[in-house]
């Protein structure tokens, strides 16, 4: 089979991988993600320009029409340069849910804004004491005539602080999960942020009688649309774990062709080179299994399976790679002046991030059962 990428997507991927550079290349991210919110506008301004912020919307949504391939390039190239903008909790995440649940007048709307880099929408689903469901947990949401209003407190909601409106999960009276829109100034509405240890931005937000409008038609339960939506951007998470340890790895195995003991390169020690050696095997089964799922989820088929598997093994992966870059670069390894640390500390962010890796086995673990025996004897 064929895996390289054709022309556009390998121009897609060289525009970003440009931008982005020039935007963290140094030590630029460490600046941006002091202050407030987090992430660069500027950057996600032209992100947008780029068409970026609209890759997986449907033209008629003010979309570029592109699908998973796509939005991997993206996540991969963000991931190298640990770049703050909440491309995946807003374009993929949230966006993903409006695009597949939303009315026509509802995409026109939010899409429209999002592709445009002019609203930042981001999914409250995550709940205290709720370990990585799909289904809504204490947020509940009562109906009055054709009105609806949300009581109870999502955290962590990534970019909470900063989002102009948000996708809320909350549980109807008849047990239900249904989705809704909150905008960001709406009655009853408080949102507390904080810092997150990888240098993003994270927020409490609470309801109290908070006006709320249905996403989508009435009716039916939303928990398939909300596992379907989280494993897209698990997937989306895979690649862009892969473009951290990409540059991880890179840093690292520099180090070692650069920094002396005993008046030669720590590549000469021949321990040294076999944990290198281990952690490209590491990048490259992580890159391979990133590259399934994306291609999984580009066929239509079962991106719940996939991501599931994705995330075991970025979670492996990562944890790795991230550990050994630290212990390669020695007692610098373990300074916040240095970059290396930054990427464990993404990599054990996106980790926790909709499941972890325990999380997923277990999962995988469960359906065994479901598949056919093979007696390897016979």
């Amino acid at each position: 089979m064929d895996f390289s990428y054709d022309n556009e997507q390998t121009a897609l991927r060289e525009a970003v991988a440009g931008l982005l550079t020039k935007a963290y290349g140094g030590d630029e991210r460490r600046t941006v993600t002091r202050s407030e919110p987090g992430f660069d506008e500027a950057t996600w301004g032209r992100l947008a320009e780029m068409g970026v912020l609209g890759l997986p919307f449907a033209e008629a949504d003010g979309g570029m029409g592109a699908g998973p391939v796509e939005v991997a390039l993206v996540a991969t190239e963000m991931g190298k340069v640990l770049a703050p903008e909440p491309f995946v909790e807003t374009v993929v995440l949230a966006g993903g849910l409006i695009a597949a649940l939303g009315t026509e007048t509802q995409r026109t709307e939010l899409l429209t804004a999002i592709a445009e880099g002019t609203s930042i929408v981001v999914l409250a689903h995550a709940e205290p004491g709720l370990r990585w469901s799909p289904s809504a947990g204490s947020v509940t949401a009562e109906q009055s005539g054709d009105s609806w209003t949300l009581t109870g407190v999502k955290e962590p909601v990534p970019h909470g602080a900063r989002a102009d409106s948000f996708v809320v999960s909350a549980r109807t009276a008849d047990g239900a999960t249904q989705l809704f829109l909150v905008g960001g100034d709406a009655e009853g509405l408080t949102r507390t942020g904080y810092r997150t240890h990888d240098g993003g931005r994270a927020a409490r937000v609470a309801f109290a009688g908070t006006p709320a409008e249905l996403l989508g038609e009435a009716g039916g339960d939303r928990t398939a649309d909300v596992e379907r939506a989280l494993a897209m951007a698990r997937i989306a998470y895979a690649n862009e774990s892969v473009g951290a340890m990409d540059t991880a790895l890179a840093m690292t195995s520099e180090y070692l062709t650069t920094r002396k003991q005993f008046g030669v390169t720590l590549n000469k020690f021949q321990a040294l080179t076999f944990r290198a050696a281990d952690m490209y095997v590491s990048l490259e089964l992580a890159r391979s299994i990133a590259l399934w799922a994306t291609m999984v989820a580009d066929a239509g088929g079962d991106v719940v399976l996939a991501a599931d598997r994705a995330r075991l093994t970025t979670s492996r992966a990562g944890r790795h790679i991230g550990k050994e870059a630290i212990q390669l670069h020695g007692g610098i390894g373990v300074t916040a002046e240095y970059k290396v640390g930054h990427y464990t500390s993404r990599l054990t962010a996106i980790d926790h991030q909709l499941g972890d890796g325990d999380w997923a086995l277990g999962r995988l673990a469960a359906g065994v059962a479901g598949h056919e025996s093979v007696d390897p004897l016979s």
